[in-house]
């Protein structure tokens, strides 16, 4: 059947005009979709990377994430605890609105506040406060140096107050209040079919060459492969990596490929005693084996990193020993990944008083990482293996980050353990440090996305004094110290990093970006 659907895409894209290039409309078959056109409403890649059509951050971010003037055209440390940003005059909102300092002041206001908000963007806010010095001048003052500043306001949207002032989440999807100042505005949102925008020409920029570009969700795998064949979509992110040497191979199609800034983690119940989905061989309660870090350490080591790369991900990717790849700044130079060791896994679950292991089910979303489902069933088989009777359950994206986040009593997270990815927006290691490991604490903006919620005053400690080194080797050294501080008590295991990639036409081009993201911009006729 699918090898019928490749030879009917085949024959489609042969019949394609050769000057398709120099059309105006862009089609992205993507690999997932936006919860919604509420650049604050989750602090997820699909969301953020829709906002970053529409909207525009005070500092941009290349394609491996190293920063460039956005909507502040400079910035500068007037001390260790106050920033200047000088803002970029001559922008306007896509309703001709100009875009001033009021708009970033009530975007502090608001992105760290929205409701229901599955994870949030309250991390980068956290500590500090801006105040209008005039239309086109800002000062951040933070409570205690923050010297990634610039990197913290690389990574959230500036939206109009005057469009957003009373505006929920929901008038952002509709479009009433989706007014942003980047290169493409909004015209339409369909959820599970579409997302619309066209090119604003009254942008401050260089104007993009495509007039129009649709997003279409294409979750299956086969089925972005095939519609980029038949001529469906002009490229598609994330090829599955099983096809990605044919793909390679194909006259008709470009491949490119980048190291994300992602990571695949398991995160585990260390907050209660009663964990729902954990039981004993019998099916009898136990008490949370994962408050036990001896168990924590046991799940990293039956975890075989190089076989879920090689027979999972078809090798487009590499074991994890950390959050972030070394080549990212703050990532530790010698942090390894952990060996698969079932033999010790097993001593250390008896050590823990559990010889005979027990029963769990992890969750996991299906459709929003490639090889997502996949890479649970994988774990749970080695899991099973050193005596961890382990089902899988998995759910569509939405259902899993909403439950994952607050679907247990209180608000709390739900399940025991879960398989995720977390890519980091800051493109540096205290991004996934402060969201994903960290204490979580509402009020300072930090763990919004520590689901297991790992808590470790050895670790916070070190990460507080590594958010305030001013010197950035020390601060490079300090989180990487942190960092080793988390996985040495197993407060979230890394599995690995993927490859980011997407396949087009052989007549586009685009640049491979660490952060996923398909910016239309950078999409271009060869």
């Amino acid at each position: 059947m699918r090898k019928g659907l490749a030879a009917l895409a085949a024959l489609a894209m042969a019949l394609m005009q050769p000057e398709a290039a120099k059309a105006q409309d862009l089609r992205i078959g993507a690999s997932s979709e936006p919860s919604s056109i509420d650049p604050h409403f989750h602090n997820t890649t699909p969301n953020k990377a829709v906002a970053r059509i529409i909207f525009e951050p005070l500092v941009f971010q290349d394609e491996r994430q190293q920063l460039r003037p956005g909507l502040a055209e400079s910035w500068r440390a007037l001390d260790e605890r106050t920033w200047r940003f000088a803002l970029r005059k001559g922008v306007t909102f896509h309703d001709g609105t100009p875009f001033t300092a009021d708009d970033v002041v009530f975007t502090f206001q608001r992105a760290p506040n929205v409701p229901r908000s599955p994870s949030s963007f309250a991390a980068f806010m956290a500590g500090k406060t801006v105040e209008k010095v005039d239309d086109h001048t800002i000062l951040i003052r933070t409570a205690t140096p923050q010297p990634l500043t610039p990197v913290d306001l690389s990574t959230f949207a500036i939206v109009s107050a005057r469009a957003a002032r009373d505006a929920a989440t929901q008038d952002f999807n509709t479009g009433r209040a989706a007014i942003g100042t980047g290169p493409y505005r909004f015209v339409s949102f369909t959820p599970g079919d579409s997302v619309v925008v066209a090119r604003y020409d009254e942008h401050w920029s260089e104007k993009p060459h495509w007039r129009t570009v649709t997003l279409r969700p294409i979750k299956s795998d086969p089925a972005r492969v095939a519609t980029l064949l038949a001529g469906g979509v002009d490229i598609i992110e994330q090829p599955p990596t099983a096809d990605l040497k044919r793909l390679k191979a194909d006259p008709r199609v470009a491949v490119v490929s980048s190291i994300s800034n992602r990571v695949f983690y398991l995160a585990m119940d260390q907050f209660r005693e009663d964990s729902p989905f954990v039981a004993g061989k019998g099916g009898e309660r136990i008490r949370n084996p994962f408050l036990d870090v001896r168990v924590r350490q046991a799940v990293s080591k039956a975890i075989n990193r190089q076989a879920l790369v090689e027979r999972i991900a078809d090798g487009e990717g590499q074991p994890a020993g950390q959050y972030m790849h070394e080549s990212f700044y703050g990532a530790s130079q010698t942090l390894k990944p952990e060996p698969f060791d079932a033999a010790a896994a097993r001593a250390l679950l008896a050590a823990a008083g559990l010889p005979s292991g027990f029963k769990l089910t992890i969750h996991g979303p299906n459709g929003r990482y490639p090889n997502d489902t996949r890479i649970v069933e994988a774990v749970a088989q080695m899991l099973t293996r050193i005596g961890i009777d382990t089902g899988v359950e998995t759910l569509p994206p939405a259902n899993f980050f909403s439950r994952g986040s607050t679907g247990g009593p209180g608000q709390t997270p739900e399940f025991s353990m879960i398989m995720a990815g977390w890519g980091a927006a800051g493109g540096e290691n205290s991004d996934p440090l402060k969201n994903l490991v960290a204490s979580f604490d509402r009020e300072k903006g930090l763990g919004s996305s520590n689901r297991g919620r790992y808590s470790s005053k050895a670790f916070d400690e070190r990460l507080a004094k590594a958010l305030a080194a001013v010197d950035d080797a020390r601060r490079a050294a300090l989180l990487a110290d942190a960092t080793a501080v988390a996985i040495g008590e197993g407060g979230v295991i890394p599995l690995y990093f993927p490859l980011n990639s997407w396949a087009m036409r052989a007549d586009i081009a685009m640049t491979a970006r660490s952060d996923e993201f398909t910016l239309p911009w950078e999409v271009r006729p060869r």
